[in-house]
């Protein structure tokens, strides 16, 4: 008979309930992703970006910064989603305060999205004039 120790059992446990918790951010990124049309323009964006990257052979550091600027985009959206979910809960009806929380939530990603443009006129814009 093939006997597995408690601590073993314990670790088998933890390890399962490690793998368990990537379910939950997955189906929050594929309920944003169907759902928020902005999250499934920025993923486009991204990928265009990243091909872009590519092409012009941005460099390590470029990169990096390009690569937070997607995520922390991704991310406001995400933040912005849960934000009109939780308001949505708690209110149907129109409240000042729950249109204060949608508006700043949104003016979050927008602020982000026009610094990421900037971002990406400072790496691209260069690397496109010496082309042409």
């Amino acid at each position: 008979m093939n006997m597995i120790s408690r601590d073993e059992r314990k670790r088998e446990k933890g390890i399962k309930k490690f793998l368990n918790s990537f379910k939950y951010p997955i189906k929050g990124l594929k309920y944003a992703y169907r759902n928020e049309q902005n999250l499934a323009v920025d993923v486009g964006i991204a990928i265009v970006v990243l091909v872009l990257g590519f092409i012009l052979k941005i460099n390590p550091i470029e990169w990096a910064i390009l690569c937070l600027t997607i995520g922390l985009v991704i991310s406001c959206e995400l933040i912005n989603t849960a934000i009109e979910a939780v308001v949505d809960l708690v209110t149907e009806d129109y409240h000042p305060l729950a249109k204060v929380a949608k508006d700043t939530s949104a003016a979050a990603v927008f602020i982000f999205a026009i610094v990421s443009v900037i971002v990406g006129i400072i790496i691209f814009l260069p690397k496109l004039i010496s082309i042409i």
